[in-house]
């Protein structure tokens, strides 16, 4: 994790870890917040939360079918990572999640 950007206000960094929490409904409102989806610690955090999001959705829907529902279980687990990238955002850090961070930067959407 490095260091995130210095100008990031403290409403910056609330948003952005209320995107980790509440995936995807915040970063979806982000995006329709003309405001806020072009501030550079906003954007860059809401299209990992989102992105995030998605892929943890298509794991949990092929795994729950592959282990006939077994998998949901397990599936409020997710909330570790989500909550702890939260907080680093809440610190103004900028958070790396393997391959989600590389996707996002290389599809040019943080």
């Amino acid at each position: 994790m490095t260091s995130g950007s210095a100008s990031a206000t403290s409403d910056d960094k609330l948003w952005a870890a209320l995107a980790y929490v509440f995936t995807p409904i915040v970063p979806v409102i982000l995006l329709l917040m003309e405001d806020k989806k072009n501030r550079p610690f906003i954007k860059q955090h809401n299209a990992q939360a989102l992105a995030w999001a998605v892929a943890l959705f298509v794991i949990i829907f092929v795994l729950s079918i592959v282990t006939f529902g077994l998998i949901t279980c397990i599936a409020p687990l997710a909330w570790i990572p989500q909550l702890y990238w939260a907080y680093q955002a809440y610190q103004g850090k900028s958070v790396t999640i393997p391959f989600i961070t590389n996707f996002v930067k290389q599809q040019g959407w943080a």
